[in-house]
């Protein structure tokens, strides 16, 4: 067994805390007009993040890909509905200038 000092006995807990993306500019999905191609998405109880792709008229729903670090895994994708994107997950908060 080894024993390490120093440490706190959470410590893996901060080791996760820390390892994590934390970002607190995500709102929820109020309406499909939000849902536009290159948003992130993050999960409501997880802290993975998505790029939101194309909507797919004949399997009516959105493909998500994968984000890590800024980069998009385009080799992997899930297919999701509007209303499940609505009830579990969140959208980046995007400052939108208005065109007058």
């Amino acid at each position: 067994m080894i024993c390490l000092t120093g440490l706190p006995e959470n410590w893996q807990s901060v080791c996760i805390h820390i390892g994590t993306m934390k970002n607190n500019n995500f709102e929820s999905i109020f309406d499909a007009y939000q849902l536009v191609s290159g948003a992130k998405i993050k999960g409501k109880n997880h802290d993975e993040i998505f790029e939101l792709g194309a909507y797919d008229a004949l399997k009516r729903g959105y493909v998500l890909y994968p984000l890590e670090q800024g980069v998009k895994f385009d080799d992997f994708s899930v297919m999701i509905s509007e209303k499940e994107l609505k009830n579990n997950f969140l959208i980046e908060a995007v400052k939108q200038s208005i065109a007058a």
